[in-house]
């Protein structure tokens, strides 16, 4: 694939998004057809898929092998694990989370969403809206994805009925009204047969709107990042000691949110001793101003004693530090949380020991309902509790940075992941 200078590939803008939906909606298949239709598969990738089709008696290519890599994933026709997937167009630079359908499997999910600027919800047109349907929408709309398109799935099983397809769309636009999402669109598609995915269908000349792949190649993303609250979460420190480079400190990591410019006054948290911003430097040079997602390197004109973990902010715009925190946290371990039992928490660079302090309730993710009462906490459960933390952290709203709001347990005897939160 050939790009000119103007449009290197790394240059291109990424887009990162993931499927959701009930299990056998086609998720898997949409993914299959995306590359195919889009011409992202090598010769050999494909002669694999036909020869592994042709075993299982299918007359048709099964798409849904792509992404499907597990063995058990393959022998029942599920997805159980998250599968990532990577491909470009002239466009636009493209990660690809498939996530399963499983109700079991909801943690997966999570894992596939958390960093995703858009979600594909696939929806069966002969079935409608799925409790899976619900649960994958609010978790999309818990995660703070920005952007959702609904696709409407299997069209060719319905007869291409616009009735059928505007039915569904009546029904999901009713039911988002209860969800934190602005953007929502709507695409009636076959992905078995490749109708309105990457080229137009001719079955539905009634859907006067874009195929799946111009949404993807044209949605507006760039201001999905907070570009006003300035956070800049130290990786590391630079110290060249080469004599080109003999006094140089640069304190290194991925912007996070807001605008840093040169001669910026600036406040290194927790100290609280303040500067002003000497120099922005990236791997092609020196740069005016850096800002999310950029990875840069900071000098400031004054030496203070800053580490990884520590946080460069405004002056006049600072994140709350504190060790109390409440946090909606989706369980992903086997054994719920004890009274005041203690993780490894990891925010942004920083890692401190924490302790659960509360449960206050488990979340029903299809009736939205709190429950207060039953508070044993199981697997894939989504819950708010109150945690503290061994020394203060640097943090935000979830809603506000979904960097400097998120965070992940580990339970130090086993090296598990036991649960992702979103700070409230």
């Amino acid at each position: 694939m050939a790009y000119n200078e103007e449009n290197s590939y790394l240059d291109m803008e990424l887009l990162r998004f993931t499927t959701a939906g009930s299990v056998d909606d086609g998720k898997s298949t949409l993914i299959g057809r995306l590359l195919f239709d889009s011409k992202s598969i090598f010769e050999d990738q494909l002669e694999h898929l036909e020869n592994s089709s042709k075993r299982r008696g299918l007359e048709h290519t099964d798409l849904s092998l792509l992404t499907d890599g597990l063995k058990d994933e393959r022998e029942q026709g599920i997805t159980i694990d998250v599968a990532y997937r990577y491909f470009a167009t002239p466009m636009r630079k493209f990660i690809i989370a498939d996530t399963p359908g499983h109700i079991q499997y909801t943690r997966n999910m999570i894992t596939g969403a958390s960093t995703a600027n858009l979600a594909l919800i696939l929806i069966d047109a002969r079935n409608g809206i799925v409790e899976q349907t619900c649960r994958h929408s609010f978790i999309a709309s818990l995660l703070q994805i920005p952007h959702l398109i609904v696709c409407i799935n299997k069209m060719d099983l319905v007869d291409y009925s616009q009735e059928a397809y505007e039915k569904i769309k009546a029904n999901f636009k009713s039911f988002s009204s209860k969800l934190n999402v602005s953007d929502i669109q709507f695409i009636p598609i076959s992905a078995l047969n490749g109708d309105n995915v990457v080229n137009r269908s001719e079955n539905m000349d009634w859907y006067e709107g874009s195929t799946l792949l111009y949404n993807l190649e044209n949605i507006h993303i760039a201001s999905d990042h907070n570009h006003i609250d300035c956070r800049f979460p130290v990786q590391t420190v630079i110290r060249p000691k080469k004599d080109e480079y003999h006094d140089y400190r640069g304190y290194a990591g991925r912007v996070a949110g807001g605008v840093f410019k040169k001669g910026d006054e600036v406040v290194a948290l927790p100290s609280g001793f303040s500067s002003k911003v000497k120099g922005i430097h990236t791997m092609d040079g020196e740069v005016e101003e850096a800002f999310a997602p950029m990875s840069v390197s900071i000098t400031l004109e004054d030496d203070i004693d800053i580490g990884r973990g520590d946080m460069i902010v405004r002056s006049n715009n600072q994140p709350d530090v504190s060790q109390d925190m409440d946090v909606m946290l989706c369980w992903f371990g086997k054994m719920g949380p004890k009274p005041r039992s203690k993780y490894a928490l990891f925010h942004a660079n920083n890692e401190v020991k924490a302790m659960v302090r509360q449960v206050y309730y488990k979340l029903d993710i299809n009736t939205l309902h709190r429950n207060e009462e039953d508070t044993e906490v199981k697997m894939n459960d989504i819950i708010k509790v109150s945690l503290r933390t061994t020394k203060p952290l640097m943090k935000d709203a979830y809603t506000k940075n979904r960097l400097t709001g998120s965070l992940i347990l580990v339970d130090e005897s086993t090296n598990e992941t036991v649960a992702a939160g979103m700070i409230i």
